[in-house]
């Protein structure tokens, strides 16, 4: 396949960027989409220009580093998978591709299509984790009886790997699918349940503290993830939000 590549190009977050096209020729459909860009790095470095900088990590779309916004849609045109397992093959020969950085106040650029997301690090520091007493009193885990149907839906939300395709993909730059799952991992299982009421309260307050916007009630959050992140998820955090400043 032949393509036409336009690619955002931006030193920083402090300078502006702009598209820039590249022409990329003899393309395998059988190429994943990082592997495509390899392959245009390749002939830039060889050619003396400066390589497009772009992130990625396990290319088997478990660690979400390598989100990218492809001609409008987070991780590209197909479904349930991140940009590493997107392949060439969706595309056509003579296509023209538009690839930017996930936009999103929270998200600032650090170069080209790579973004700073520690804003979704920070959300989880503020509640996403359970204390557990290490003294030699702990109980296994196992000992706890779990609902099937609870279980399922904690391990459900868990799948969430905080790429920020939610983020990306809502009109708002709302990150409340992200802390939606982060909240009902834990609020659907009894070790979850003595931070609670502080969990919730914290990590909406830090997500609200990053500049992430609210919900739209569009569902573009849930096509987009690569993950399937149910609607529910933000159902439920609006729920035990609500309890949460009840109590308080």
């Amino acid at each position: 396949m032949n393509l036409t590549l336009k690619i955002w190009r931006q030193k920083n977050a402090d300078t502006k960027g702009k598209l820039v096209d590249y022409s990329l020729s003899d393309v395998s459909p059988d190429m994943s989409f990082l592997e495509m860009l390899d392959v245009l790095n390749e002939q830039l470095i060889n050619k003396g220009e400066e390589p497009v900088a772009f992130d990625h990590d396990c290319r088997e779309g478990i660690c979400g580093m390598c989100s990218l916004y492809i001609n409008g849609e987070a991780h590209g045109p197909d479904r349930g998978v991140t940009t590493c397992q997107l392949h060439m093959r969706m595309f056509k020969d003579g296509d023209t591709i538009y690839i930017e950085p996930f936009r999103a106040k929270a998200f600032p650029v650090i170069k080209d299509l790579i973004v700073d997301r520690s804003s979704f690090d920070r959300i989880q520091h503020a509640g996403g984790f359970i204390s557990v007493n290490t003294s030699g009193n702990t109980i296994d885990a196992n000992a706890i009886p779990v609902n099937k149907e609870d279980a399922d839906d904690a391990f459900a939300a868990a799948t969430c790997i905080g790429c920020g395709a939610c983020v990306a993909s809502c009109k708002n730059s709302s990150a409340m699918l992200f802390v939606g799952a982060k909240v009902s991992q834990f609020a659907l299982l009894p070790q979850g349940k003595v931070e609670a009421t502080d969990r919730v309260l914290n990590m909406v307050k830090q997500m609200d503290e990053e500049g992430f916007g609210n919900c739209t009630n569009t569902g573009a959050c849930e096509v987009e993830c690569p993950k399937g992140i149910s609607l529910e998820n933000i159902a439920r955090m609006n729920q035990e939000y609500l309890k949460a400043a009840l109590k308080g």
